[in-house]
């Protein structure tokens, strides 16, 4: 498990300095999580962002209705966290569990920030990640979760993540696409 997918991740948001590359580096521990485990659990105040090299992971919360239900995947290539719990020191709401056997380099949040402060071009790679994956993806996919129909949600599922239905059930497809794999089986047949 290298840093290099990391850094070839962080460069299609900005440009790094090679002093600045060092010293995110020295704070990447390599993880290992087995199918099921969680890198950040329902409850917990979490302290680290974890980059995906190999495997998957999802975003579960627990509904008003007590169902689990998936609000976002975390494939080979993402930065996987709790950020709002982070930034606020509060319980997460959600918890990120791995759904594959997967590998990633994790970092503390906090000592992250203190980089933001430190290196211009770290706190430019933060913005422009929390803009493009909490601002502009996030409205328009909060919108179409409650205002688009179950077809319109999976054929954005499938433009979000290519490739990713083939791992999953249809259980989790289904959670995250806010209906029943009964729905989702129909929807499947009717769409062909």
């Amino acid at each position: 498990m290298t840093s290099e997918q990391l850094f070839r991740r962080v460069r299609t948001y900005t440009e790094l300095s090679p002093e600045s590359m060092a010293s995110w580096q020295r704070l990447l521990r390599p993880e290992f999580y087995k199918k099921g485990e969680c890198f950040v659990e329902l409850g917990q105040i979490p302290g680290k962002i974890g980059f995906v090299t190999e495997g998957l992971f999802s975003q579960d919360y627990i509904s008003d209705s007590g169902n689990s239900t998936i609000k976002y995947f975390f494939p080979e290539g993402r930065f996987a966290a709790s950020v709002g719990a982070m930034l606020t020191q509060t319980p997460s709401a959600f918890s990120v569990v791995a759904l594959e056997d997967s590998k990633m380099l994790s970092y503390s949040f906090a000592e992250f920030k203190k980089l933001t402060e430190l290196n211009r071009d770290i706190a430019n790679f933060y913005i422009r990640y929390m803009e493009r994956h909490w601002i502009i993806e996030k409205e328009p996919l909060e919108v179409s979760l409650r205002h688009e129909t179950a077809l319109a949600r999976y054929r954005n599922f499938v433009d979000t993540y290519p490739g990713l239905s083939s791992r999953l059930k249809k259980h989790q497809i289904a959670s995250y696409l806010g209906i029943t794999p009964t729905q989702l089986s129909r929807l499947l047949s009717t769409a062909k």
